[in-house]
């Protein structure tokens, strides 16, 4: 890459309200670029993320003006490929684009390169666009979501280089928009997850509490196993998710690092059943010895070893993965061999990654 220190740069984000994935990239890109700007369309931040980014110089658009921004920003979601075109960035040499939505769609200048790191596109527009079309609520939001993925492709065309989190969003980004995308995987915090072993008591799932993590296969799997398992996290689905939970399922809320640590170290493994564009919590947990038991599709494809720091399985019902934790033997994953693959996904890997793509990016760009 440019080793210029007069380079010119621009970061653009989505927004900035909740802490996650995302966000670790962000900051991560923040700490390559400690000068550069964040332009994003929201700054309303819940504690973590203001935290993590004091002292930053963050510009939100038009759109953060409106009342209520951090809580309603997903209503505005139509007005958000026209609030990043209005983004005034400057005098610029080089903007990265942190985007799952329509941050790529920020006007460049001209000369300038543009480098989006995708961490997936929009599902509701692309994925699950079948499904956000029933019913009635779907032919009203219908013409909404047509025009959305027109502008969306059309801002896929003013992206110079796409980066992806994964093989798995690579592959969609080349079946949505017929681009080739070269794979640096996002950063894991993985020194701040240590082995600390104990008694094994449960196994263990959560996270944020979404009906597309699936979180309820892995409760109704272990209600059919008749396995203890501690569920962590809170959101819109905990209440039906109680709802479904046996005897043996325990429900412990938002836990901090300090607590997932133990909850981690006294388990026999993770329960992933979801379908994930990356997913950083498997590998938190094999970064502190663990195995993790995953359904084999998506991010845990690439970050879980088959047989050596987990299982990966085929069957994506309660019963298939309610198999999985009947057999499954905890003695035949070495915590050491768990870490050293975690290691894989450390935040300099990340930086080294990015690197690597800009070089190439800019060599690109110049023959243009």
């Amino acid at each position: 890459m440019r080793s210029d220190p007069q380079l010119r740069v621009s970061l653009v984000h989505e927004w900035l309200i909740n802490w996650g994935g995302s966000e670790s990239v962000l900051l991560a890109l923040c700490r390559m670029f400690p000068q550069a700007p964040i332009f994003t369309a929201y700054n309303a931040p819940d504690e973590r993320t203001q935290a993590a980014f004091s002292g930053k110089d963050i510009r939100s658009s038009a759109l953060g003006v409106l009342p209520l921004a951090g809580r309603t920003y997903r209503l505005s979601l139509p007005l958000m490929p026209w609030a990043f075109r209005r983004m005034d960035l400057g005098p610029v040499d080089l903007v990265v684009s942190s985007s799952h939505a329509f941050a790529k769609a920020v006007s460049v200048p001209q000369g300038a390169l543009h480098l989006c790191y995708c961490h997936t596109p929009p599902r509701y527009l692309w994925d699950l666009y079948q499904e956000y079309n029933r019913g009635i609520a779907g032919r009203l939001r219908g013409p909404v979501l047509r025009r959305l993925r027109k502008v969306d492709s059309a801002a896929a065309r003013g992206v110079h280089a796409f980066v992806a989190n994964s093989h798995f969003v690579a592959e969609r980004i080349r079946m949505t928009y017929g681009r080739e995308a070269r794979v640096v995987y996002p950063p894991v915090d993985v020194d701040l997850f240590q082995p600390r072993l104990r008694e094994r008591t449960h196994f263990l799932a959560g996270g944020r509490m979404v009906r597309y993590k699936r979180l309820d296969v892995a409760i109704g799997a272990a209600n059919k196993a008749g396995a203890p398992l501690v569920v962590f996290g809170d959101g819109p689905d905990r209440a039906r998710l109680e709802a479904l939970a046996g005897p043996t399922v325990r429900f412990v809320g938002r836990v901090s690092g300090e607590e997932l640590q133990e909850l981690i170290g006294a388990s026999w493994a993770l329960l992933f059943p979801g379908i994930e564009d990356f997913g950083i919590l498997p590998v938190e947990v094999q970064a502190a010895g663990r195995p993790v038991i995953a359904f084999r599709q998506g991010g845990a494809c690439e970050t879980v070893v088959h047989n050596e720091t987990g299982v990966l399985y085929e069957d994506p019902s309660e019963e298939g993965l309610a198999r999985e934790i009947r057999s499954f033997e905890p003695s035949a994953f070495d915590p050491p061999r768990c870490r050293a693959n975690a290691m894989r996904f450390a935040p300099a890997m990340f930086e080294s990654g990015i690197r690597d793509s800009l070089e190439a990016a800019f060599a690109a760009h110049v023959k243009r």
